[in-house]
């Protein structure tokens, strides 16, 4: 379902995707109220929803569009301001997954050629991670989340119950690799990353290591993410700048448009912001966020890989884990897009793979050793 009160949005964007066979765009509304009420009749997977619309806008469109179609997975398409940028934080908060930059006029429309392709992939990338989605798509009833426990936290091998058998996945035997206090901590997101990444990061109050974290998201987005993350979690977080010192305790948070690495500068170590191509259709990337960090801290690096798509950030884990370091991943009941840590998860190099509301607690842990 396409919600935009513009016609020539709606008219271009309905293009792009049915120019793919495997997707249909089953209805499209000119204002969220029209959107709510279509659903009493339709039944999409995805819908893409505008932020500012005539008669109910897209914010308040959210929690009624839940309310009535709990498994639909929502995608803001906001024009790339620092007010939309914030209002898209918020949505992203109230239960949307993801968001991307749309075209806004016929001159934007003709200039934005690689709009499509990042929609469509976004589209499929969603669908084929979300298992509600695919439940339906078999036309079989969703799989039931097992409970998360919130009495106690997890052992490694406990964190097999939340595994799916037939995935066969093992983790890192418990004996290898360093075990004692991490020197920085690493985290990689992209879809439905920002909630899950302050679920995360609230836990953090008082680490004496900087924390550094990719999130796939447009520049000025980031921004905002990182002012949320500190409005939100009480944790100190800034957009990296090129040459900005790391700070312990603090959240660095890559910019939009440039990958995020980190060098040393004589006793200090600094963020270099790198301006490379894109490396798995990512710019941030977490892969060479990873690779900077290997020949620095060596076995003293914790990376957490939570939801999302693609398979960015297994390339820089395995770097991780063969100096020695840790990898914790997202599960996949948790997750909204089981790619990224999925990924880690099916290579067997996880030291635990954990529901979102244990890693948090579980990095914590980790930092009283």
């Amino acid at each position: 379902m396409l919600i935009d009160d513009s016609a020539v949005v709606r008219g271009f964007i309905t293009r792009v995707l049915e120019s793919d066979p495997d997707i249909s765009v089953i209805y499209s509304a000119q204002n969220g109220e029209m959107g709510v009420n279509a659903l009493d009749r339709q039944k999409p997977d995805i819908i893409l929803l505008d932020i500012e619309m005539p008669v109910m806008d897209g914010i308040t469109a959210i929690p009624h569009i839940l309310k009535k179609s709990p498994g639909v997975k929502i995608i803001m398409c906001s024009t790339l301001t620092t007010q939309n940028a914030a209002i898209t934080i918020k949505a992203m908060s109230l239960g949307a997954v993801d968001c991307i930059g749309k075209p806004t006029s016929t001159n934007d429309i003709q200039n934005q050629a690689n709009f499509g392709e990042t929609l469509i992939n976004k589209i499929k990338s969603i669908a084929e991670g979300s298992t509600e989605i695919q439940a339906r798509l078999r036309n079989l009833p969703a799989p039931e989340s097992e409970p998360t426990p919130s009495s106690s936290l997890p052992t490694p091998h406990k964190s097999f119950s939340y595994l799916s058998p037939k995935e066969g996945l093992k983790l890192r035997p418990p004996h290898e690799g360093y075990a004692g206090k991490p020197d920085i901590i690493a985290i990689g997101s992209s879809t439905g990353g920002p909630n899950a990444v302050m679920t995360v990061i609230k836990h953090f109050s008082g680490f004496d290591v900087p924390i550094v974290l990719t999130q796939h998201m447009p520049a000025t987005f980031t921004k905002i993410l990182a002012e949320h993350i500190k409005l939100q979690t009480g944790v100190d977080a800034v957009e990296a700048e090129d040459k900005m010192p790391l700070v312990n305790g603090r959240v660095h948070v890559a910019p939009g448009g440039f990958h995020m690495l980190v060098e040393r500068d004589g006793l200090q170590k600094i963020l270099r912001l790198n301006d490379g191509a894109p490396e798995n259709f990512c710019k941030p990337a977490v892969d060479p966020m990873l690779r900077s960090l290997v020949p620095i801290y060596g076995e003293k690096i914790l990376t957490v890989i939570l939801t999302g798509m693609g398979a960015d950030g297994l390339i820089g884990s395995q770097d991780v884990v063969a100096r020695g370091g840790r990898v914790y991943a997202q599960d996949e009941a948790t997750s909204v897009v089981w790619g990224m840590p999925g990924a880690v998860a099916k290579a067997g190099i996880c030291s635990a793979i954990l529901p979102l509301e244990n890693i948090g607690p579980s990095v914590r842990k980790a930092m009283l050793k």
